[in-house]
């Protein structure tokens, strides 16, 4: 049985991460690369736990999780649906199972901000761990004063995380933001449609999706 373990250590999945991410930085995108994809892949998984779902469901949400921007290795504008397509070829020739790869490939090709639906539990997981990812550390422009928007929001954002409270059946996306780098307003100009999907994806689970920004509940 192809396990988390086996996906990230695979060298091609291992060199289309890497070259998917230098893509994105020539582009001049945030992080994408090692450090990101292990991030949603194990954030993913605890959503998954969290809620109560299996341990093989939440191991396959991780692999979707790690493997969700692959498809970025040959362009950025549909790489959800080439991901999608690249990781069903990695995963069969791992020997993962038919039911599982189309699992998988149907989570990667559900995460894209403006097109992207929920269409399952692993899908669904995966769009709040991914767009949850919100945190200086992604930024790489060493030049302040050249940021754009997106480097300023990211690089305002000192801290970030995803709680789950089963029980009151929430799932809270909370930042931290320095308002003197990013006001709070300039995070809902250009993540509106993540925060929307985001609360598609709780809906989809059941839960209720809250956005805690400096200690103030926004949604």
């Amino acid at each position: 049985m192809v396990n988390f373990g086996d996906v990230m250590n695979n060298p091609v999945v291992q060199t289309y991460i890497q070259k998917a991410d230098e893509n994105l930085g020539v582009l001049g995108y945030t992080e994408h690369g090692f450090r990101h994809c292990k991030l949603v892949a194990d954030t993913a998984r605890r959503v998954m736990l969290d809620l109560g779902q299996g341990e093989r469901e939440a191991e396959l949400a991780s692999i979707a999780g790690y493997l969700h921007d692959i498809g970025n290795v040959i362009e950025r504008t549909h790489h959800y649906y080439i991901g999608a397509l690249l990781a069903m070829r990695v995963l069969r020739e791992m020997g993962m199972g038919e039911k599982e790869v189309v699992e998988i490939a149907s989570a990667i090709g559900s995460h894209d901000d403006a097109n992207g639906q929920p269409v399952s539990r692993i899908s669904a997981a995966v769009i709040l761990a991914d767009k949850s990812d919100v945190h200086r550390s992604r930024v790489r422009n060493p030049i302040f004063t050249k940021f754009d928007i997106h480097d300023r929001v990211n690089y305002a954002v000192e801290e970030s995380s995803l709680d789950l409270d089963a029980g009151e059946g929430t799932i809270t996306l909370k930042l931290t933001i320095d308002s003197e780098i990013s006001r709070v307003m300039e995070y809902f100009e250009i993540f509106l449609s993540r925060m929307v999907l985001c609360r598609r994806a709780a809906d989809f689970l059941s839960a209720r999706f809250c956005l805690l920004i400096n200690e103030a509940q926004l949604l």
